[in-house]
């Protein structure tokens, strides 16, 4: 490992947040027309996954206790058909987000390899080989599920929670009400976890990155040449070992990252209907 050289850092201007998001609004842009599209499903979805509770109540409080079969028939029949056309926007969901998805993951793996190509020779004097290669590999690769699924499930979960509350007003505002109170909760909680788990990700993808150079030193014809004739094959395997130790730690803290807070979440939703009880 050469420890003493300077890391690949984005620039300043590349880690500000908000410039982070209006670059990745621009990646999107071409595929605006799509992307409205989906919107529309997601808002139909909602909509017709909100519907099913206010047929079923009318299924329980008047069609069974009024014995009036033929409406309950209707409302029976309207559950079906709204279960279909939730799956069948699923499915319609799922199959322009993801392509959307990988035309934008292509579109940012050839703009980060142009930019490569086009970088002076002092850049790739100072970055390792490996670096260079985990960033189109691995950390590209990494973004692959939050633009081909997070994005849309962000958008449906929000017309979603919309939705339910417009719906949870109409049949009990009092529970309501109570519901609404721990929402600010839940989210600073949820804001904690996420910014937890944005810095172990980042420590994963240097990990990584750090790795990919040990591997491309170490394992290409004049590494290994080089290691076998200075006799450090036992050190080089003892670098790379620390390396993957440290992968470890990493990725096991980024799946425990917030989660007894979570489970904490859950725990407390699980109990509210108890306790409203």
């Amino acid at each position: 490992m050469r420890d003493h050289e300077p890391r690949w850092e984005p620039p300043a201007a590349d880690r500000d947040e908000p410039a982070q998001v209006r670059r990745i609004l621009r990646l999107f842009r071409p595929y605006r027309g799509r992307l409205a599209l989906v919107g529309l499903l997601v808002a139909a979805s909602s909509l017709v996954t909100v519907a099913s509770p206010f047929m079923l109540r009318e299924v329980l409080h008047t069609a069974i206790p009024q014995g009036r079969s033929g409406l309950l028939t209707l409302l029976v029949c309207g559950m079906i058909v709204a279960a279909v056309v939730n799956s069948v926007f699923g499915v319609l969901q799922t199959l322009i987000s993801t392509t959307v998805g990988q035309r934008v993951m292509l579109d940012l793996r050839t703009a980060v390899y142009d930019r490569l190509q086009r970088m002076s020779l002092a850049f790739f004097t100072r970055t390792r080989t490996g670096e260079v290669q985990s960033r189109i590999a691995n950390d590209i690769g990494g973004m692959q599920a939050t633009v081909t699924s997070t994005a849309t499930s962000l958008v449906s979960n929000l017309t979603s929670v919309i939705a339910s509350i417009v719906a949870m007003l109409a049949l009990d505002w009092r529970l309501t009400a109570v519901s609404l109170c721990l929402l600010p909760v839940f989210v600073w909680i949820s804001r904690r976890v996420g910014r937890e788990r944005k810095r172990i990700t980042s420590q994963r993808q240097k990990q990584m990155a750090a790795m990919a150079a040990l591997v491309t030193e170490s394992l290409s014809v004049s590494g290994i040449l080089l290691g076998r004739t200075m006799g450090r094959s036992d050190s080089l395997t003892a670098d790379f070992t620390r390396e993957s130790e440290r992968l470890v730690n990493l990725e096991v803290r980024s799946s425990l990252a917030g989660r007894w807070r979570m489970a904490t979440i859950g725990i407390v939703m699980a109990a509210m209907p108890a306790v409203i009880y």
